[in-house]
């Protein structure tokens, strides 16, 4: 479990996440491991793999390398140490100028003085995470086992490159729908915290139209390019908005009786963009013909995404989310979880320190060669933490 002091092991969460993303029904909770700022043919020799026939004509090894997306997740890496804090600062109003005028509005009098040593206190916002989760990927060689599966040394060692990659690439896919999850918890967090576009439903009131436009009719060719004009232009000023010192779009919690109003802006090259990829390909081909890429969001950092949680569901979410809760003057603001089931989300803004991926370890180990069953066992581990921030700007874009 995520927000935690303890190192918790995730490699049950890891195959769930892996199994429901590829298709597979398997669930995972994306708050086991987000952490959130708180306050073969057989036959011949073989009898070890069991999966490797005796040497036919010709070999083929199958491999490619794989490079995993939401790359633009990972942040710095964090070697030392357990706990990461946050400092934020807090803006205060503005104060009377006190070259003219008395603190009570009137003139000075004589032989009055200005106390130039008041003290004014800057306000900060210590928000912190805890804790990392960990999981290993192990592979056994035996030495000779596969003296008749060959024709030759070069042979084997192609075999060895071939498994040792796609071990790399098991642990890239691994990275990569744990990304995946931590932007699925943010997505619930923002949610919550209100800032979701319902795209339809502005739509509808903004055209006044008098039969409104459905998930299923607003495809239909009289319906979508206006439709996506829209969508394209209210991202525009949304990208817009971000870059703007405001109090809106992230979550201003309270603490010892107060709202701790936090401002934030960001930037174009602090914003990530994530839209479904089947939203975008339609709008290409059948509205806008590539507009959406040559303007606006070239700066941006823009990636469609398959999908969300489940390749046969791309654009829903189905999880139990770890989330910071705004609180109330009577009450702190709080970690929390949150049932989300969403069916309709097409993108998501957020700036570059909402969501990420911190690095404490990754490094792989051999074993020495084990004298009696002539094989050796190559380890690898990763240890890492996946965090949202709900304290920075993002908003939920929604086909409703």
């Amino acid at each position: 479990m995520a927000n935690t002091l303890a190192i918790d092991d995730i490699s049950t969460v890891v195959n769930a996440v892996l199994t429901n993303a590829q298709g597979g029904s398997a669930t995972a909770n994306t708050g086991d491991f987000t952490t959130v700022a708180q306050l073969a043919l057989r036959q011949g020799y073989d009898p070890l793999s069991t999966a490797i026939s005796q040497v036919l004509s010709k070999t083929i090894f199958s491999y490619r390398p794989y490079s995993r997306k939401f790359s633009g997740l990972e942040k710095d890496a964090i070697r030392w140490g357990n706990h990461v804090r946050k400092l934020n600062p807090i803006d205060k109003p503005l104060e009377q100028d006190n070259r003219f005028l008395d603190a009570n509005g009137a003139p000075y009098a004589d032989g009055s003085t200005i106390d130039q040593y008041k003290v004014s206190k800057p306000e900060v916002l210590q928000t912190n995470f805890y804790g990392a989760q960990t999981y290993q990927k192990s592979l056994t060689v035996w030495k000779d086992q596969l003296d008749t599966a060959f024709e030759g040394p070069e042979q084997f060692g192609n075999f060895l490159t071939m498994v040792m990659g796609n071990a790399t690439d098991q642990l890239e896919q691994a990275r990569e729908d744990l990304a995946r999850g931590c932007v699925a918890n943010l997505i619930g967090q923002t949610i919550n915290t209100g800032n979701e576009i319902h795209l339809l439903t502005e739509y509808n009131t903004l055209a006044g139209l008098t039969t409104p436009l459905t998930a299923a009719t607003v495809f239909q060719p009289a319906n979508f390019k206006p439709f996506m004009q829209f969508v394209f232009s209210r991202i525009e000023t949304l990208i817009e908005m971000l870059s703007e010192r405001s109090y809106l779009y992230h979550l201003n919690p309270y603490q010892g009786g107060a709202q701790k109003l936090i401002r934030r802006h960001t930037p174009k090259d602090k914003l990530h963009c994530y839209m479904i990829s089947d939203f975008i390909n339609k709008a290409d081909a059948m509205a806008l013909a590539d507009t959406f890429h040559d303007g606006y969001l070239k700066d941006v950092d823009f990636e469609r995404i398959n999908f969300w949680q489940r390749i046969a569901a791309p654009m829903a979410i189905s999880t139990t989310a770890s989330i910071l809760t705004a609180g109330s003057s009577t009450v702190d603001s709080a970690l929390n979880t949150l049932t989300v089931s969403e069916t309709a989300i097409v993108g998501i803004l957020f700036d570059d320190e909402a969501a990420g991926i911190n690095l404490k370890q990754q490094y792989s180990l051999v074993t020495p060669m084990n004298a009696r069953g002539a094989y050796q066992n190559w380890y690898w581990h990763e240890e890492a933490r996946w965090f949202n921030d709900a304290t920075e700007n993002a908003i939920v874009l929604t086909l409703d």
